[in-house]
């Protein structure tokens, strides 16, 4: 069903996705609420970077709250109309669920459970959430469709994700809250997030130190630019999702549901070798890096690849933008935000 909507609510506005779909949002005239904890998980300058650029937005209005502080989330949501909110806010990063489970649990679980309880008091129109590619986990066959079992995690944060799913459906099952989940794979591009691999390979490269290749390079991944994340992110925020009348609890499809309630992969569905990575990013650079090979990390997964049919189906929409186009738009953000 399509949706008409004025008023948004994005949670993680000052992060790297939901910095560009505030943008976004505010090129075509929304209001846009954002919200976001600032926390130091990574560099909180860069974060405010970003939000300088939106606040210079009268449609723009910026709550710091943490997700896990219900009493100040309800005052944002009793004092606006909100039609859809999408949630972006999390813990993010495979790796650091190693060392941090708590975090995970606070932003991911306990956060979101607050999110789907204002949605449903303030009978909120849709909710669009972030999921994760993390959530297919131990999954081997490819490219992975959100119709497959993902019932195997491998790390706290895919967990968290998964989590995430089963509370929007529960959700949707008893309030009718209308939710759709997306699963982003291996987002990049400008703005983009100092613990991901194509910022640490390029800071790295430029300072001559040596980069840390995981899986001696055959690592594969999905990698998905931002630009386009965001075209199928604001596609399916008026694309509420409908029952889907084939469901049937003797054979039940995971990616829908007898509730309005979807799952989409968000993926550029072409999986790229790391090496192959690493070589675009030297191309850009003028620069050969110095490597340094070592065994996969404990709850990264091999290989990613996006099974995209639905969202081709459903929003009409499949990412595009070249990987060599993507990686010269982040070096030259990169250089240009660092003085390089």
């Amino acid at each position: 069903m399509h949706l008409n909507y004025q008023t948004a609510l994005v949670t993680g506005a000052a992060g790297f996705i939901g910095y560009h779909l505030c943008k976004r949002l505010l090129s075509e005239g929304r209001h846009v609420i954002g919200i976001d904890n600032l926390n130091d998980y990574y560099d909180v300058e860069l974060k405010n970077a970003r939000l300088r650029q939106l606040t210079s937005d009268p449609n723009f209005d910026f709550h710091k709250i943490d997700l896990v502080d219900l009493e100040k989330l309800n005052e944002v949501f009793a004092k606006s109309s909100i039609d859809v909110v999408v949630n972006l806010a999390a813990q993010a990063g495979v790796r650091y669920s190693l060392e941090n489970p708590h975090a995970y649990v606070n932003a991911n679980i306990v956060g979101f459970v607050n999110i789907l309880e204002c949605c449903r008091h303030s009978h909120v129109k849709h909710l669009v959430f972030a999921s994760s590619s993390s959530v297919y986990g131990a999954n081997t066959n490819m490219p992975f469709s959100v119709h497959h079992n993902v019932d195997h995690p491998v790390s706290l944060y895919a967990a968290s994700k998964k989590a995430n799913e089963l509370m929007a459906h529960t959700y949707s099952h008893l309030f009718d809250l209308p939710s759709t989940g997306l699963r982003f794979f291996t987002v990049y591009g400008p703005w983009g997030r100092p613990d991901m691999a194509l910022f640490l390979f390029t800071k790295a490269i430029l300072e001559n130190k040596p980069i840390q290749v995981f899986n001696h390079g055959r690592m594969q991944r999905d990698f998905t630019y931002i630009d386009d994340i965001v075209e199928g992110v604001v596609r399916v925020m008026v694309n509420t999702p409908e029952p889907n009348p084939a469901w049937s609890g003797n054979t039940p499809d995971p990616g829908t549901s007898y509730k309005r309630y979807k799952i989409y992969n968000i993926g550029n569905n072409s999986p790229v070798q790391l090496s192959d990575f690493i070589v675009e990013i030297e191309k850009a650079l003028g620069k050969t890096a110095k490597k340094q090979y070592l065994d996969i990390q404990p709850g990264d997964v091999p290989a990613t690849y996006a099974d995209i049919e639905d969202l081709m189906n459903d929003v009409g929409f499949k990412p595009a933008t070249p990987l060599s186009e993507g990686i010269k738009n982040f070096v030259e953000w990169y250089r240009h935000y660092y003085h390089v």
